[in-house]
């Protein structure tokens, strides 16, 4: 009988971990729905907010660790080193909002709420204005006795959406492509400024139109 690879391992876990993983996504969802639906009532015509859960897939939970270690390769002589447990997203809620001006609301909401759990924050920049595209959290509810952390994070909805289309085209290719798709990175950096910009003049035109 061939021996069990790492990532067969990491598989049995990833199968013994997920009712897990969903108990502790639902958990997150109904908070961040419960803490947000102030906000969702008061929305006006031209705003919108949206909020998307997922638990990371077995597949997608292997390559993130695989990916983390030197030279891209597990080490098969030591299999104790991986643990999906130690993924920090594989519950994850996105909360989208448009304009860009309720991020920041929802995201002081959120913080307000969560901050007896001292979850950790590691939030995302656009590299060419050093403006913030994702305010991103990540930590556990030591109510459910869960070994499983997830992550929220709170997006203009443009940038959300961009990510989306982004993912599966630069991210999910065969690692033959990978390479090449590296050369979109200065156009990804292009992309989120002008969604950025894009944001803040329609608030611009919206306050000079109430004036």
């Amino acid at each position: 009988m061939a021996e069990r690879t790492v990532e067969d391992r990491l598989r049995e876990e990833y199968f013994i971990l997920l009712p897990d993983i969903r108990r502790v996504l639902w958990q997150l969802e109904t908070e961040i729905q419960q803490c947000i639906l102030p906000i969702r009532h008061s929305l006006e015509g031209h705003e919108q907010l949206v909020v998307k859960s997922r638990v990371k897939d077995c597949e997608s939970a292997i390559k993130t660790l695989r990916e983390n270690q030197e030279g891209r390769a597990f080490d098969e002589d030591r299999p104790e080193l991986y643990k999906i447990a130690n993924l920090p997203d594989l519950a994850g809620v996105r909360v989208m909002a448009f304009p860009d001006g309720r991020v920041l609301e929802i995201d002081n909401v959120l913080l307000n709420h969560f901050a007896d759990r001292k979850w950790v924050s590691k939030h995302k920049y656009n590299k060419a204005e050093n403006a913030c595209l994702a305010y991103k959290y990540y930590g556990k509810f030591s109510q459910l006795s869960s070994i499983v952390s997830a992550e929220y994070q709170v997006v203009p909805m443009l940038i959300g959406l961009f990510w989306e289309v982004e993912h599966s085209a630069l991210y999910k290719p065969p690692m033959l492509y990978r390479a090449a798709l590296k050369e979109m990175d200065s156009h990804m950096d292009m992309a989120e400024n002008a969604l950025l910009n894009f944001g803040k003049e329609f608030e611009k035109l919206l306050r000079n139109q109430d004036k």
